[in-house]
């Protein structure tokens, strides 16, 4: 036992550490998943303030327009603010860039762009620097619009916070373009900020939900996995526990029953060779009484081995899986009355069996089996009774009892009364001995035949065994 001590504790510290070590790879596994969703925000956020160039930039393109229809219609000068534009797109997609000289002729330039799902592929950073230069100053910014593309270019990453909220900064943390929607308890957000325009210092600070809850979606498979495998690992060895703490017990019965078996048999050997040497080395040919006495003594002590063998061979045939029964049919009253007179001349207390069952009940069943049953039932009435012994037998076509005035069993050791090597504990019976075996073949061979046996008990009143022909019978 202590072996299997050391080795269960040894297991235990090693699961222990295969724990501690998947834990470690999880937040290693947790801060990587966290670098590189990080990495996606911020790239979001570059294609996002492209996006949102280009909206602004249809903004300033549509005054453009008004301001030129104004022209037309009513013949004024463009007014200086659109003429003053330096940035805009045109209806074909080109970005549009306007000069006056001295004379105030105005040069149109124009670069071709392709407008796509994003645009980070197109402008880079330098453009992205120099179109802030240039509109800036005169488009202003629309933070409802640019938390709505950000939203987008996160989605585009399969990234989707709760709330998104974009701000603008300078670089000492100033709030330059604030936004309503951001609540004053900003310490529950994440936050990325994104310089746009270094030569202002002006940055897009963007509040967002924690994305611990996305961060987690992307584990659960692994989470998951361990997890169970951690559950099967625990089920495992308390399968493995129960299973050797249940069989450390059947040794620990087995140990017993090996010790009283070797007891009991060395006893009656030791008596009935006491009696055998007296009648060898004494002269009782004079003494017929003491002759009668000490060949009285060995038989019962040899009869007594003979039950014990018995008792040992059949628990040893029970085991057998090839053991065959015979089963015949068998007149039960005159075989319940052959093994009452049998037990009736045992001389050791003063026994009455009394048998109450109809002539003509047939049963089919192993005669010896049977027999060694009945014999199992009454012996156990006998050995947990009083001097007086009081047994009754009744049967009929569905069952076959046997009631005692014995002791009885408490009801707390029911339930195990059929299992290997159990014996109930009566505090005041020290003189019975036993092996725990009896009651378990009794059980074993009736399972065998498809039968059943019932038992009902109460403390100093007695017993009653009910065996039921047919096991679906209750």
């Amino acid at each position: 036992m202590k072996r299997f001590k050391t080795i269960s504790t040894t297991f235990i510290v090693v699961i222990a550490v295969i724990f501690s070590c998947n834990v470690y790879y999880l937040v290693s596994l947790y801060n990587s998943i966290r670098s590189n969703v990080e990495r996606d925000v911020m790239t979001a956020l570059a294609d996002a303030d492209i996006d949102d160039m280009w909206e602004r930039a249809d903004r300033a393109n549509r005054a453009a327009v008004a301001a030129k229809q104004a022209y037309i219609e009513n013949g004024d000068s463009i007014t200086e603010q659109a003429r003053s534009v330096s940035g805009i797109k045109d209806e074909e997609g080109n970005f549009v860039t306007t000069s006056t000289n001295q004379k105030g002729e105005t040069t149109v330039n124009k670069t071709a762009l392709r407008r796509d799902r994003s645009y980070s592929n197109q402008m880079v950073n330098d453009m992205s620097r120099q179109m802030h230069e240039a509109m800036d100053p005169f488009v202003d910014f629309n933070l409802t619009i640019m938390d709505s593309i950000v939203t987008e270019r996160l989605a585009d990453r399969h990234i989707y916070p709760d709330f998104v909220a974009a701000e603008v900064i300078d670089s000492e943390a100033n709030i330059l373009r604030g936004n309503s929607h951001i609540r004053k308890n900003r310490s529950s957000y994440d936050v990325f900020s994104l310089c746009f325009n270094p030569e202002t210092g002006m940055y897009y600070r963007v509040y967002m939900t924690p994305l611990t809850r996305h961060i987690m979606s992307e584990m659960s498979g692994v989470i998951i996995t361990i997890f169970l495998l951690m559950i099967a690992f625990s089920l495992a060895f308390w399968y493995l526990f129960r299973t050797v703490s249940r069989l450390r017990t059947i040794e620990e019965m087995k140990d017993d029953f090996v010790s009283n078996m070797t007891h009991e048999l060395k006893t009656p050997i030791a008596i009935a060779y006491s009696a055998n040497d007296a009648l060898l080395n004494y002269d009782t040919s004079n003494d017929p009484d003491k002759k009668t006495k000490y060949l009285t003594i060995a038989n019962k002590q040899l009869k007594r081995l003979g039950e014990l063998v018995e008792n040992i061979l059949a628990m040893s045939m029970e085991r057998r899986k090839t053991m065959k029964l015979r089963p015949e049919d068998i007149p039960l009253r005159e075989f319940v009355e052959e093994i009452a007179a049998a037990q009736r001349m045992r001389g050791d207390k003063n026994i009455t069996i009394n048998v109450n069952v109809a002539d003509n009940i047939i049963v089919e069943a192993d005669r010896t089996h049977l027999a060694n049953v009945l014999n199992n039932l009454i012996d156990n009435a006998i050995k947990y009774s009083d001097e007086s012994v009081e047994i009754s037998i009744s049967g009929d076509n569905n069952e076959l009892s046997v009631r005692d005035n014995g002791i009885g069993i408490p009801s707390k050791s029911i339930p195990y009364l059929f299992n290997k090597f159990y014996r109930v504990p009566h505090g005041n019976r020290q003189d019975v001995r036993g092996y725990g075996i009896g009651l378990y073949y009794v059980k074993s061979i009736l399972d065998k035949m498809g039968w059943d046996i019932e038992v009902k008990s109460i403390e100093g009143e007695g017993s009653v065994f009910i065996i039921k022909f047919n096991k679906d019978e209750q």
